[in-house]
């Protein structure tokens, strides 16, 4: 059990929660602690989700906020004529429409106006912060939620198949922070017959897939963030950046992998890389390198 980003796949049915507790029990079984190898997840998928889940060990935990900016990609299934409360098939209906006029050239048209920067409302039972709390936990005990649209990207979207007027599958990448049944919601109440989601894979983020049921691919040195470029430091360097002070810019190599064309610019931070492992993230400066987010002693 080593610090670092761990690809694991979420089946349907557990909550994310869930497995980052099962990873935790391994941690003490191999003897060390929860403060030795604190331990979290990257970003949450619904229960009646499954697909790729990140866990993050050690100072891997403080690599979320980046996580949330680089492309996620779901193949989700979006049922025609029954709008639900929370958007999903597990939800309460709220509204039966005539799914007819359903073609797919009109379902084409409808995609448009969604791609790019949007305002999106969050599902009552999302996990958005409502005066501390998650929504969803004041909607399961039966209060009544609203919450402010939220500034979402929708970078591309296609349809893979429709078996109309009941069902179609689609498949769309789109920056952290986006509901997937907000938009399944969205088209429904746009085109008139009502919708929500029934399936929902998250088959990628950035250059990473889903390993599948019982897989997990350990990430650690530049692995850990491959759209960031890096910097190799050594002997004084290193005290310099522990101890708060720039180093030159010096020479640093391009990432590994680059995101879409178009694709908002995550403003990533400078690995630095001590012997291959991630020792901290720099920003420039002053002319300078220097530490913003110290991950000693490594990944």
């Amino acid at each position: 059990m080593k610090p670092g980003i761990y690809l694991a796949h979420k089946p349907v049915g557990p909550t994310s929660f869930s497995l980052v507790q099962a990873f935790m029990g391994e941690v003490e079984a191999a003897g060390l602690t929860r403060k030795q190898l604190p331990v979290c997840h990257g970003g949450t998928l619904d229960p009646f989700a499954e697909g790729l889940l990140l866990l993050l060990a050690g100072p891997a935990t403080h690599l979320m906020d980046l996580l949330h900016a680089v492309p996620k990609t779901y193949e989700a299934e979006i049922t025609w004529g029954v709008e639900t409360d929370n958007g999903d098939l597990l939800g309460q209906v709220l509204h039966e429409g005539d799914t007819r006029v359903l073609s797919d050239n009109i379902l084409d048209a409808a995609l448009v106006p969604f791609l790019g920067w949007r305002e999106q409302v969050p599902p009552a039972t999302s996990a958005k912060k409502v005066g501390g709390e998650p929504a969803y936990k004041k909607a399961h005990r039966g209060e009544s939620v609203e919450l402010p649209p939220s500034r979402v990207y929708l970078h591309e979207a296609r349809w893979l198949a429709h078996e109309l007027p009941r069902r179609s599958r689609l498949r769309i990448t789109c920056r952290g922070g986006y509901y997937v049944r907000a938009l399944a919601r969205d088209l429904g109440r746009a085109l008139g017959c009502g919708a929500h989601l029934s399936r929902l894979h998250r088959t990628a983020i950035g250059p990473w897939e889903d390993p599948g049921p019982g897989g997990r691919v350990w990430l650690h040195g530049r692995e850990a963030l491959p759209w960031c470029s890096s910097r190799a430091i050594a002997g004084d360097e290193v005290n310099d950046l522990k101890h708060g002070r720039s180093i030159p810019i010096g020479e640093t190599r391009p990432p590994d992998w680059r995101l879409p064309e178009g694709f908002p610019d995550p403003e990533a931070p400078v690995l630095a890389l001590q012997r291959g492992q991630l020792v901290a993230l720099l920003r420039e400066q002053d002319g300078g390198l220097r530490t913003v987010t110290p991950l000693w002693p490594g990944l």
